[in-house]
């Protein structure tokens, strides 16, 4: 059975934050589900204008982290600022924390980090107009591509999309190793 990736959004994601990622995760071999508090579908943004609509797979209400190996959190200023506006999202993005499931925040989406409270002593990094949030947070900044500490995957922008999914597919291959070893031992 291949890893499944959740991909949590609502109404006003990043579009290329969404697909982009998806689209990578899924030609490596991982299966992606679409989770949105919504059911039907949901519309990106780009370039100022609302984008593509996405089909949703699982509404938040049917989704648990139980049969998720790793949760992937686009940006964009509308998605994430909703998101963190809702118990059951931002109790999802803990969970996976708690289980040590790689989470990976884009842009404006590491907002959801800071609202289920995980950005404390992390390195993070975001948008230019969220970092002063991490910062408040307890978070070390950086500005880099992608920023990797634990479980946390942090990205700035589309620009860093093949970094952003890179490095997680790095932890999700390690997840997997590690998963091996202790079956074969």
């Amino acid at each position: 059975m291949s890893q499944r990736i959740m991909i949590l959004a609502t109404n006003g994601f990043e579009q290329s934050e969404l697909e982009e990622p998806k689209s990578r995760l899924e030609k490596a071999g991982y299966e992606t589900v679409v989770v949105s508090p919504e059911d039907g579908q949901i519309r990106g943004f780009s370039d100022g204008e609302w984008g593509d609509p996405v089909d949703v797979d699982l509404t938040l209400d049917e989704a648990t982290t139980d049969t998720f190996d790793a949760l992937v959190l686009p940006g964009g200023q509308i998605n994430p600022d909703i998101l963190r506006m809702n118990d059951k999202a931002v109790k999802l993005v803990r969970d996976f924390a708690t289980e040590n499931k790689p989470i990976a925040a884009i842009c404006h989406a590491p907002w959801m980090l800071i609202e289920a409270g995980l950005v404390d002593g992390k390195t993070v990094t975001s948008w230019p107009s969220v970092r002063t949030d991490l910062k408040n947070a307890g978070g070390n900044v950086v500005d880099q591509e992608a920023a990797v500490d634990g479980n946390l995957i942090t990205s700035r922008n589309p620009d860093d999309i093949p970094a952003f999914t890179a490095e997680l597919v790095k932890q999700l291959e390690a997840q997997l190793a590690n998963e091996k070893s202790l079956e074969d031992a």
